[in-house]
Protein backbone atom coordinates (compact mmCIF):
# COMPACT_ATOMS: atom_id res chain seq x y z
CA UNK A 1 0.00 0.00 0.00
CA UNK A 2 1.31 3.50 -1.02
CA UNK A 3 2.20 5.79 1.57
CA UNK A 4 2.82 9.70 1.71
CA UNK A 5 3.60 11.38 5.47
CA UNK A 6 3.62 14.55 6.60
CA UNK A 7 5.01 15.49 10.04
CA UNK A 8 1.84 15.54 11.13
CA UNK A 9 -0.69 13.45 8.53
CA UNK A 10 -0.12 10.80 6.07
CA UNK A 11 -1.58 9.21 3.22
CA UNK A 12 -2.03 5.72 2.65
CA UNK A 13 -3.91 3.54 0.05
CA UNK A 14 -6.32 1.07 0.49
CA UNK A 15 -6.23 -2.42 -1.26
CA UNK A 16 -9.68 -0.67 -2.66
CA UNK A 17 -7.21 1.50 -4.33
CA UNK A 18 -8.16 4.34 -3.03
CA UNK A 19 -6.84 6.86 -0.57
CA UNK A 20 -7.54 7.33 3.18
CA UNK A 21 -6.23 10.54 4.78
CA UNK A 22 -4.83 10.88 8.64
CA UNK A 23 -4.06 13.31 10.85
CA UNK A 24 -3.25 13.72 14.80
CA UNK A 25 -3.76 16.44 16.49
CA UNK A 26 -3.03 17.38 20.57
CA UNK A 27 -1.89 13.11 20.24
CA UNK A 28 -5.19 12.39 19.14
CA UNK A 29 -5.38 10.89 15.54
CA UNK A 30 -8.58 11.88 13.27
CA UNK A 31 -9.19 9.84 9.98
CA UNK A 32 -10.87 12.23 7.22
CA UNK A 33 -14.79 11.87 7.26
CA UNK A 34 -14.53 9.58 3.78
CA UNK A 35 -12.18 8.10 1.21
CA UNK A 36 -10.33 9.96 -1.55
CA UNK A 37 -10.25 8.53 -5.24
CA UNK A 38 -6.76 10.23 -6.17
CA UNK A 39 -3.84 10.72 -3.49
CA UNK A 40 -3.83 14.44 -4.59
CA UNK A 41 -7.11 14.89 -3.49
CA UNK A 42 -6.20 12.86 0.16
CA UNK A 43 -3.12 15.86 0.13
CA UNK A 44 -5.68 18.74 -0.34
CA UNK A 45 -7.88 17.69 2.71
CA UNK A 46 -4.74 17.60 4.57
CA UNK A 47 -3.72 21.11 3.81
CA UNK A 48 -7.17 22.45 3.93
CA UNK A 49 -7.10 20.74 7.95
CA UNK A 50 -4.00 22.22 8.30
CA UNK A 51 -4.41 25.55 7.43
CA UNK A 52 -7.91 25.74 9.35
CA UNK A 53 -5.62 24.66 11.92
CA UNK A 54 -3.34 27.30 11.31
CA UNK A 55 -6.43 30.30 11.26
CA UNK A 56 -7.80 28.90 14.25
CA UNK A 57 -11.01 27.51 13.00
CA UNK A 58 -10.68 23.73 13.26
CA UNK A 59 -13.51 21.58 14.48
CA UNK A 60 -12.61 18.12 16.10
CA UNK A 61 -15.46 16.58 13.71
CA UNK A 62 -16.05 13.87 16.87
CA UNK A 63 -17.70 16.92 18.78
CA UNK A 64 -20.28 17.51 16.07
CA UNK A 65 -21.40 13.78 16.67
CA UNK A 66 -24.20 15.15 19.37
CA UNK A 67 -27.80 15.02 18.11
CA UNK A 68 -29.58 18.01 17.35
CA UNK A 69 -31.90 17.03 20.11
CA UNK A 70 -29.98 16.23 22.77
CA UNK A 71 -27.84 19.63 22.14
CA UNK A 72 -31.21 21.97 21.84
CA UNK A 73 -32.84 19.93 25.12
CA UNK A 74 -29.28 21.08 26.92
CA UNK A 75 -29.21 24.11 25.52
CA UNK A 76 -32.39 24.85 26.73
CA UNK A 77 -31.68 24.16 30.32
CA UNK A 78 -28.51 26.19 30.08
CA UNK A 79 -30.79 29.28 30.14
CA UNK A 80 -32.07 29.52 33.65
CA UNK A 81 -32.61 33.56 33.09
CA UNK A 82 -35.38 32.61 30.02
CA UNK A 83 -38.83 33.25 31.50
CA UNK A 84 -41.40 30.68 32.13
CA UNK A 85 -43.64 31.75 29.55
CA UNK A 86 -40.46 31.68 27.04
CA UNK A 87 -39.17 28.71 28.13
CA UNK A 88 -42.60 26.96 27.83
CA UNK A 89 -42.68 28.64 23.88
CA UNK A 90 -39.39 26.83 22.97
CA UNK A 91 -40.40 23.76 24.43
CA UNK A 92 -43.16 23.68 21.89
CA UNK A 93 -41.23 24.95 19.04
CA UNK A 94 -39.00 22.54 19.25
CA UNK A 95 -41.73 19.34 19.87
CA UNK A 96 -44.01 20.50 17.52
CA UNK A 97 -41.70 21.75 14.55
CA UNK A 98 -38.16 21.36 14.68
CA UNK A 99 -37.14 17.93 16.60
CA UNK A 100 -39.40 15.85 14.57
CA UNK A 101 -37.35 16.34 11.15
CA UNK A 102 -34.19 17.82 12.84
CA UNK A 103 -34.17 16.25 15.90
CA UNK A 104 -32.01 13.13 15.40
CA UNK A 105 -29.71 14.62 12.61
CA UNK A 106 -26.02 15.45 14.21
CA UNK A 107 -24.54 18.85 14.60
CA UNK A 108 -22.27 18.07 12.03
CA UNK A 109 -24.91 16.41 9.62
CA UNK A 110 -26.92 19.69 9.87
CA UNK A 111 -26.17 21.79 6.67
CA UNK A 112 -27.79 24.60 5.21
CA UNK A 113 -29.10 22.42 2.87
CA UNK A 114 -31.08 20.30 5.11
CA UNK A 115 -32.03 23.84 6.98
CA UNK A 116 -33.36 24.90 3.83
CA UNK A 117 -35.59 21.92 2.90
CA UNK A 118 -36.99 22.19 6.46
CA UNK A 119 -37.80 25.65 6.70
CA UNK A 120 -39.10 25.23 2.78
CA UNK A 121 -41.76 22.35 4.04
CA UNK A 122 -42.90 24.77 7.18
CA UNK A 123 -44.20 27.18 4.87
CA UNK A 124 -46.16 24.96 2.07
CA UNK A 125 -49.44 22.62 3.17
CA UNK A 126 -51.10 22.90 6.15
CA UNK A 127 -47.61 23.70 8.42
CA UNK A 128 -48.08 26.69 11.06
CA UNK A 129 -47.91 30.18 10.34
CA UNK A 130 -45.49 32.36 8.77
CA UNK A 131 -44.97 34.03 12.26
CA UNK A 132 -44.70 30.83 13.80
CA UNK A 133 -41.86 29.43 11.18
CA UNK A 134 -39.88 32.45 11.99
CA UNK A 135 -39.94 32.30 15.65
CA UNK A 136 -38.88 28.23 15.09
CA UNK A 137 -36.14 29.17 12.35
CA UNK A 138 -34.70 32.52 14.40
CA UNK A 139 -34.65 29.35 17.55
CA UNK A 140 -32.59 26.67 15.60
CA UNK A 141 -30.44 29.36 14.80
CA UNK A 142 -29.51 30.56 18.22
CA UNK A 143 -29.08 27.17 19.19
CA UNK A 144 -27.11 26.65 16.06
CA UNK A 145 -24.95 29.79 16.85
CA UNK A 146 -24.29 28.63 20.29
CA UNK A 147 -22.69 25.08 19.20
CA UNK A 148 -20.69 27.15 16.70
CA UNK A 149 -19.65 29.30 19.77
CA UNK A 150 -18.95 25.57 21.84
CA UNK A 151 -16.71 25.06 18.79
CA UNK A 152 -18.78 21.70 17.83
CA UNK A 153 -19.70 22.85 14.35
CA UNK A 154 -17.52 24.59 12.08
CA UNK A 155 -20.27 26.88 10.78
CA UNK A 156 -24.12 27.95 11.52
CA UNK A 157 -26.01 26.44 9.09
CA UNK A 158 -28.57 29.34 9.60
CA UNK A 159 -27.95 31.11 6.62
CA UNK A 160 -31.15 32.12 5.03
CA UNK A 161 -31.73 35.61 4.39
CA UNK A 162 -34.85 37.23 6.32
CA UNK A 163 -36.03 33.77 7.45
CA UNK A 164 -36.22 34.75 11.19
CA UNK A 165 -38.07 38.17 9.86
CA UNK A 166 -41.84 37.93 11.07
CA UNK A 167 -43.94 40.02 8.99
CA UNK A 168 -47.46 39.44 10.56
CA UNK A 169 -50.61 40.86 8.87
CA UNK A 170 -51.49 43.95 10.45
CA UNK A 171 -53.71 44.51 13.02
CA UNK A 172 -56.98 47.02 13.14
CA UNK A 173 -56.63 50.22 15.06
CA UNK A 174 -60.42 51.10 17.42
CA UNK A 175 -61.38 54.67 16.82
CA UNK A 176 -61.69 56.49 20.04
CA UNK A 177 -65.53 56.08 20.03
CA UNK A 178 -65.01 52.33 19.67
CA UNK A 179 -63.10 51.94 22.27
CA UNK A 180 -65.55 53.66 24.53
CA UNK A 181 -68.19 51.43 22.95
CA UNK A 182 -66.18 48.63 24.33
CA UNK A 183 -65.95 49.48 27.53
CA UNK A 184 -69.79 49.94 27.84
CA UNK A 185 -70.62 46.83 26.38
CA UNK A 186 -68.30 44.97 28.72
CA UNK A 187 -68.69 43.39 31.95
CA UNK A 188 -68.40 46.48 34.40
CA UNK A 189 -65.81 44.79 36.35
CA UNK A 190 -63.47 45.23 33.02
CA UNK A 191 -64.76 48.55 31.51
CA UNK A 192 -61.57 50.70 33.13
CA UNK A 193 -59.18 48.21 32.28
CA UNK A 194 -60.17 48.51 28.50
CA UNK A 195 -59.42 52.45 29.05
CA UNK A 196 -56.32 51.73 31.15
CA UNK A 197 -55.11 49.56 28.22
CA UNK A 198 -56.03 51.71 25.18
CA UNK A 199 -54.72 54.95 27.25
CA UNK A 200 -51.15 54.23 28.82
CA UNK A 201 -50.18 51.25 26.22
CA UNK A 202 -49.34 49.40 29.20
CA UNK A 203 -49.41 45.07 28.33
CA UNK A 204 -52.20 42.65 29.44
CA UNK A 205 -49.27 40.31 32.34
CA UNK A 206 -48.29 44.54 33.00
CA UNK A 207 -51.84 45.23 34.11
CA UNK A 208 -53.05 42.19 35.71
CA UNK A 209 -49.85 42.69 38.33
CA UNK A 210 -50.42 45.94 38.26
CA UNK A 211 -50.99 47.24 42.29
CA UNK A 212 -52.36 50.08 43.80
CA UNK A 213 -49.17 51.26 44.96
CA UNK A 214 -48.15 51.43 41.69
CA UNK A 215 -50.97 54.09 40.72
CA UNK A 216 -49.80 57.64 41.76
CA UNK A 217 -52.92 59.82 41.34
CA UNK A 218 -52.27 63.01 42.12
CA UNK A 219 -48.92 62.95 39.37
CA UNK A 220 -51.18 60.94 37.45
CA UNK A 221 -48.37 58.26 36.80
CA UNK A 222 -48.25 54.74 37.00
CA UNK A 223 -45.44 53.00 37.12
CA UNK A 224 -44.61 49.44 35.35
CA UNK A 225 -42.14 47.11 37.48
CA UNK A 226 -43.61 43.76 36.98
CA UNK A 227 -45.87 41.35 34.51
CA UNK A 228 -47.84 38.39 35.39
CA UNK A 229 -47.55 35.27 32.88
CA UNK A 230 -50.00 32.63 32.59
CA UNK A 231 -48.87 29.25 31.24
CA UNK A 232 -50.72 26.32 29.52
CA UNK A 233 -50.93 24.91 32.53
CA UNK A 234 -52.88 27.71 34.55
CA UNK A 235 -49.56 28.40 36.60
CA UNK A 236 -49.89 32.06 37.86
CA UNK A 237 -46.08 33.93 37.25
CA UNK A 238 -45.24 36.91 38.29
CA UNK A 239 -41.81 38.61 37.19
CA UNK A 240 -39.77 41.29 35.61
CA UNK A 241 -41.13 43.07 32.44
CA UNK A 242 -40.11 41.58 29.11
CA UNK A 243 -37.35 43.85 29.10
CA UNK A 244 -35.36 46.75 30.70
CA UNK A 245 -36.95 49.07 28.62
CA UNK A 246 -39.98 47.50 30.19
CA UNK A 247 -39.87 48.86 33.42
CA UNK A 248 -40.83 52.55 32.99
CA UNK A 249 -43.07 54.95 34.24
CA UNK A 250 -46.02 55.84 31.89
CA UNK A 251 -48.24 59.32 32.29
CA UNK A 252 -52.04 58.78 32.63
CA UNK A 253 -54.30 61.26 30.77
CA UNK A 254 -55.75 63.47 33.55
CA UNK A 255 -59.15 63.07 31.92
CA UNK A 256 -58.86 59.36 33.39
CA UNK A 257 -59.21 59.87 36.60
CA UNK A 258 -62.49 59.99 37.44
CA UNK A 259 -62.19 56.56 35.45
CA UNK A 260 -59.84 55.40 38.24
CA UNK A 261 -61.19 56.25 41.46
CA UNK A 262 -64.67 55.14 40.70
CA UNK A 263 -62.81 51.80 39.37
CA UNK A 264 -60.95 51.59 42.68
CA UNK A 265 -63.24 52.19 44.85
CA UNK A 266 -66.27 49.61 43.22
CA UNK A 267 -63.33 46.74 42.28
CA UNK A 268 -60.50 46.80 44.75
CA UNK A 269 -59.63 45.86 47.90
CA UNK A 270 -57.97 48.44 50.20
CA UNK A 271 -54.22 48.47 50.79
CA UNK A 272 -51.61 49.17 48.59
CA UNK A 273 -50.26 45.64 47.39
CA UNK A 274 -53.81 44.71 46.17
CA UNK A 275 -54.50 44.37 42.44
CA UNK A 276 -55.84 47.59 40.42
CA UNK A 277 -57.78 44.69 38.57
CA UNK A 278 -58.26 41.87 40.50
CA UNK A 279 -60.80 38.63 39.16
CA UNK A 280 -62.45 36.93 42.34
CA UNK A 281 -61.70 37.44 46.14
CA UNK A 282 -59.23 40.02 44.66
CA UNK A 283 -56.96 37.26 42.71
CA UNK A 284 -56.04 37.89 39.12
CA UNK A 285 -58.43 37.28 36.89
CA UNK A 286 -58.04 34.47 34.82
CA UNK A 287 -57.15 35.56 30.43
CA UNK A 288 -60.26 33.26 29.88
CA UNK A 289 -62.79 34.83 31.90
CA UNK A 290 -61.52 38.13 30.02
CA UNK A 291 -61.74 37.03 26.83
CA UNK A 292 -64.98 35.60 27.33
CA UNK A 293 -66.11 38.54 28.15
CA UNK A 294 -64.10 40.50 25.27
CA UNK A 295 -65.67 38.64 22.65
CA UNK A 296 -69.16 38.92 23.58
CA UNK A 297 -68.41 43.24 23.65
CA UNK A 298 -67.11 42.86 20.28
CA UNK A 299 -70.29 40.88 18.99
CA UNK A 300 -72.03 43.16 20.25
CA UNK A 301 -70.64 46.18 18.55
CA UNK A 302 -69.71 44.66 15.60
CA UNK A 303 -65.68 43.99 16.39
CA UNK A 304 -65.06 40.44 15.95
CA UNK A 305 -61.81 40.94 14.89
CA UNK A 306 -60.66 43.20 17.39
CA UNK A 307 -58.17 41.54 20.13
CA UNK A 308 -57.49 43.07 23.49
CA UNK A 309 -53.69 43.59 22.52
CA UNK A 310 -55.17 45.57 19.33
CA UNK A 311 -56.28 47.94 22.16
CA UNK A 312 -52.21 48.70 23.20
CA UNK A 313 -52.08 49.26 18.97
CA UNK A 314 -54.56 51.50 19.05
CA UNK A 315 -53.14 53.35 22.16
CA UNK A 316 -49.99 53.87 20.57
CA UNK A 317 -51.06 55.05 17.69
CA UNK A 318 -53.31 57.98 19.27
CA UNK A 319 -49.78 58.74 21.06
CA UNK A 320 -47.95 58.99 18.02
CA UNK A 321 -50.47 61.08 15.99
CA UNK A 322 -49.94 63.54 19.06
CA UNK A 323 -46.61 64.47 17.31
CA UNK A 324 -44.46 62.10 20.19
CA UNK A 325 -40.77 61.48 18.31
CA UNK A 326 -39.88 57.57 18.40
CA UNK A 327 -37.96 58.09 21.59
CA UNK A 328 -40.86 58.99 23.85
CA UNK A 329 -42.80 56.41 22.02
CA UNK A 330 -39.84 53.55 22.95
CA UNK A 331 -40.29 54.87 26.72
CA UNK A 332 -43.96 55.00 26.77
CA UNK A 333 -44.39 51.82 25.15
CA UNK A 334 -41.32 49.87 27.21
CA UNK A 335 -39.68 49.17 23.89
CA UNK A 336 -35.72 48.68 23.50
CA UNK A 337 -35.89 49.20 19.79
CA UNK A 338 -37.15 51.95 18.23
CA UNK A 339 -38.87 49.66 15.15
CA UNK A 340 -42.10 49.10 16.77
CA UNK A 341 -42.09 52.91 17.80
CA UNK A 342 -41.16 53.79 13.56
CA UNK A 343 -44.49 51.51 12.64
CA UNK A 344 -46.65 53.73 15.02
CA UNK A 345 -44.87 57.14 14.01
CA UNK A 346 -45.33 55.05 10.14
CA UNK A 347 -49.05 54.74 10.96
CA UNK A 348 -49.46 58.66 12.02
CA UNK A 349 -48.08 59.80 9.02
CA UNK A 350 -50.67 57.70 6.90
CA UNK A 351 -53.48 59.32 8.90
CA UNK A 352 -52.16 62.86 8.52
CA UNK A 353 -52.32 62.35 4.80
CA UNK A 354 -55.74 61.16 4.94
CA UNK A 355 -56.64 64.56 6.96
CA UNK A 356 -54.81 66.65 4.96
CA UNK A 357 -57.32 64.95 2.08
CA UNK A 358 -60.05 65.36 3.69
CA UNK A 359 -59.03 69.41 4.39
CA UNK A 360 -58.38 69.42 0.77
CA UNK A 361 -62.14 68.45 -0.25
CA UNK A 362 -63.25 71.08 2.43
CA UNK A 363 -61.20 73.56 0.84
CA UNK A 364 -62.23 72.48 -2.80
CA UNK A 365 -66.09 72.89 -1.84
CA UNK A 366 -65.25 76.34 0.36
CA UNK A 367 -63.29 78.05 -2.32
CA UNK A 368 -65.09 80.33 -4.93
CA UNK A 369 -65.34 78.88 -8.38
CA UNK A 370 -63.93 82.26 -10.33
CA UNK A 371 -61.54 83.03 -7.54
CA UNK A 372 -58.15 81.76 -9.67
CA UNK A 373 -54.55 82.46 -7.47
CA UNK A 374 -51.95 83.31 -10.29
CA UNK A 375 -48.43 83.06 -9.16
CA UNK A 376 -45.92 84.06 -11.03
CA UNK A 377 -42.22 83.71 -10.55
CA UNK A 378 -40.20 86.31 -9.94
CA UNK A 379 -38.59 87.75 -13.32
CA UNK A 380 -41.28 85.71 -15.38
CA UNK A 381 -41.83 87.87 -18.46
CA UNK A 382 -45.99 88.05 -18.97
CA UNK A 383 -47.01 85.88 -21.70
Amino acid sequence: MARGRTSWGSVRRLPSGRYQARYRIDAVTHVAPSTFRTKRDADVFLARVRTDIERGVWVDPEAGKITVREYAIRWLRERPNLRPRTVELYEGELRLHILPVLGDLELSQLSSGRVRTWHADMLTGDRPGKSTVAKCYRLISSIMATALEDGLIGRNPCVLKNAGVERPRERPIATVDEVFALAEAIEPRYRTLVLTATFTGLRLGELRALKRKRFDLLHMTVQVVEQLQELSDGTLVTGPPKSDAGSRVVSIPPAMLPELEAHLGAWCLPGEDELVFPGAQGRPFRRASLYTAWRRATRAIGLEDLHFHDLRHTGNTLAAATGASTKELMSRMGHASPRAALIYQHASRERDHAIAAALSDVFSAAKPASSATVVRLPGAADR
